[in-house]
């Protein structure tokens, strides 16, 4: 598998992510870039989740149809073009950080994925559907970023 980079400057791997980008204050998503993206990708798809939420892995974004030749997101963006998924808080786009008051940081992980075939994706896709679009033999390269939050 190739890889690929992922990051933001909004906030560093496995560093806090600011308060701008949560829940609470209006759900505006990071910037992001990546770079290395395979010659034969033919789509990009993002997700990011929270795997220490008390009830379970909590889906806060999953965009696919990106194309290939785009090196990033701007804060905010969310492109017509683009598939917005439903995140768990019932949305389509993007649902900031909102772990419950007194516990720990929270691990939130983007993942970008690059695809060999077009997922098919379309607005409103389920997590079940971002799971079937991400067949192993599809998937060209990945990568992650890792932010926190506490409240």
């Amino acid at each position: 598998m190739e890889e690929i980079s992922l990051r933001s400057p909004a906030f560093a791997d496995h560093g806090p992510i600011p308060p701008t980008y949560s829940h609470e204050s209006g759900d505006l998503s990071p910037e992001l870039r990546w770079s290395g993206v395979p010659a034969a990708c033919l789509e990009l798809v993002l997700t990011c989740v929270d795997p220490d939420a008390p009830s379970g892995t909590f889906v806060h974004w999953m965009l696919g149809g990106i194309p290939p030749e785009r090196d990033g997101l701007a804060a905010g963006e969310e492109r017509p073009r683009i598939a917005r998924g439903r995140n768990d808080y019932g949305d389509n786009g993007y649902g900031g950080p909102q772990p419950p008051v007194g516990d720990p940081p929270h691990r939130y992980v983007f993942t970008l994925y690059a695809l060999r075939n077009p997922s098919g994706l379309t607005s409103g896709f389920s997590a079940d559907d971002l799971r079937a679009a991400l067949r192993d033999d599809d998937v060209l390269a990945s990568a992650s970023l890792v932010g926190t939050y506490a409240r």
